[in-house]
């Protein structure tokens, strides 16, 4: 089978349809320009070409594997499809690489992706022995493993807590702590075992796999994810012209708090209650395009249980954007 038949077959795009139709609008006119910040293996940025025949779309990811895989399956577009190897903060790289100051629609797809789900060797997955690696980019230079063998017992605690949302951290952070002087921790089975005993029988019965949120935190750690998303959301809205859109799908509460956040701040006045006529530089320069955060059909997270807990915002760009204010509301 060649690569642009695995590609297809391995990945099913969350919400995608729902995703081109707010996109399209702003990808009608001659010259149009996407960018699919979390590139994958391609199944967003195949519908946006299919549905916009005038748009190219600059398709980003950290993952070469990614890369070549989605290249090969986009390959029949030519060179309405361009690639660009950086983490999805690089707006200003895609802009470059397509030759324009401004894109008509950005999208971002973030988390883990079904290539590196599905690659037990990567270490993403918890239901499945393989080295503790969990690195979106493999160029990187810290894995999980390095993580658990570096950090102190606080800081693998804050961790836990804030990426994971554990209410465990202290007694897991501890239990690897006093195990790692014994035994290092290379094997995701070996943290599954720990985390398993130290969570209560009572609490594992319920919400999946117990070392789930001890994945998740690591994985976010090791890639930077919030890091990376705090300097992308604002790098998106700055990205596209007047009248151009963005989306993005978040797959836990941190990262939709953190796209929420900034999409209300574009939204709002800042100019003070009451007052008669409102400076231009204090009205909105977002308009929101969904109500609230929109989630997948239960038919398609029947079909597609990775889509079950996508939270998908969009907003409009409906003016410049004074910089300080852009960066004031980041």
């Amino acid at each position: 089978m060649g690569d642009e038949h695995e590609a297809a077959s391995r990945h099913m795009p969350v919400m995608r349809d729902r995703c081109v139709d707010l996109l399209a609008p702003s990808l009608d006119h001659a010259g149009a320009v996407a960018i699919d910040g979390t590139l994958g293996m391609g199944g967003h940025t195949e519908a946006i070409l299919e549905r916009c025949p005038q748009a190219r779309v600059v398709g980003i990811d950290r993952d070469p594997q990614a890369i070549a895989l989605a290249s090969a399956r986009l390959a029949r577009f030519g060179d309405r499809f361009l690639a660009h190897h950086a983490e999805y903060d690089d707006i200003a790289g895609a802009l470059a690489v397509a030759g324009v100051d401004r894109a008509d629609g950005i999208l971002l797809d973030l988390g883990v992706s079904s290539l590196q789900i599905d690659d037990a060797e990567r270490g993403f997955s918890y239901a499945q022995d393989a080295p503790l690696d969990m690195r979106m980019n493999p160029e990187d230079p810290v894995t999980a493993a390095d993580l658990l063998r570096d950090l102190d017992e606080r800081e693998l605690t804050r961790i836990l807590r804030e990426y994971g949302e554990e209410r465990f951290a202290a007694k897991i952070a501890r239990s690897i702590v006093r195990r790692r002087e014994t035994e290092p921790f290379e094997r995701s089975a070996q943290l599954v075992d720990l985390v398993r005993a130290c969570i209560p029988a009572a609490t594992r019965t319920q919400g999946g796999n117990p070392a789930k949120r001890t994945f998740q935190a690591l994985r976010i750690a090791v890639n930077r994810e919030l890091e990376v998303l705090e300097r992308a959301i604002p790098a998106a809205i700055e990205g596209v012209g007047v009248g151009g859109r963005v989306v993005v799908e978040s797959y836990h509460s941190l990262e939709d708090r953190i796209v929420k956040r900034a999409f209300a701040a574009g939204a709002e006045s800042q100019a003070p209650p009451g007052l008669p006529v409102v400076p231009e530089a204090d009205q909105p320069y977002l308009r929101l395009l969904t109500r609230g955060a929109e989630k997948a059909s239960p038919e398609e997270a029947e079909l597609n249980p990775r889509a079950k807990p996508v939270r998908l915002r969009a907003a409009e760009r409906l003016r410049p954007t004074p910089p300080e204010r852009l960066r004031r509301n980041a």
